[in-house]
């Protein structure tokens, strides 16, 4: 897997919204190291996408990567409904609604599929919205550690 370019500095600024975002929601930290280039390699997934119509991926840190099986450049703008197979959408869609009424969640649950196609459960992700400290949404994110690979 690939590291975002040297120049953004591990997205610097767009770790600072998700820990920054994470700790106001929920009142605690995101990660014990706040640097970006630690975030980045955190033993655990960590996304985000943006607030568009069709919202697409803005961070996948490696953790992330390695489980979707892709590298930065290829995740990185993918419309984030395709993290899930068609089937499983619907579930997701219905996440993202009870998200949006409370803030975050913090005990999701679903099926997502990687860029090869291996199957795998996801369980207590939480999922946040992306606010700035002026109040402006910038999308939304989740992590979790908790999956596992599914067998056909």
């Amino acid at each position: 897997m690939q590291e975002p370019s040297a120049d953004n500095q591990f997205q610097a600024e767009h770790a600072q919204l998700l820990t920054s975002s994470y700790a106001r929601l929920l009142g605690r930290s995101l990660y014990r190291y706040a640097e970006p280039q630690a975030l980045y390699h955190a033993p655990f997934p960590i996304l985000s996408h943006d607030t568009s119509d069709d919202p697409c991926l803005t961070y996948g840190n490696l953790a992330a990567q390695e489980l979707w099986q892709m590298g930065w450049d290829q995740l990185v703008g993918m419309p984030s409904r395709l993290t899930a197979e068609p089937h499983h959408r619907d579930a997701r869609d219905e996440m993202f609604e009870r998200m949006r009424k409370q803030g975050f969640i913090d005990d999701y649950a679903g099926i997502r599929i990687s860029a090869t196609g291996k199957r795998f459960e996801i369980r207590n992700a939480v999922v946040w919205a992306l606010i700035d400290s002026n109040g402006e949404k910038h999308g939304e994110a989740a992590t979790f550690s908790d999956y596992n690979f599914l067998t056909e």
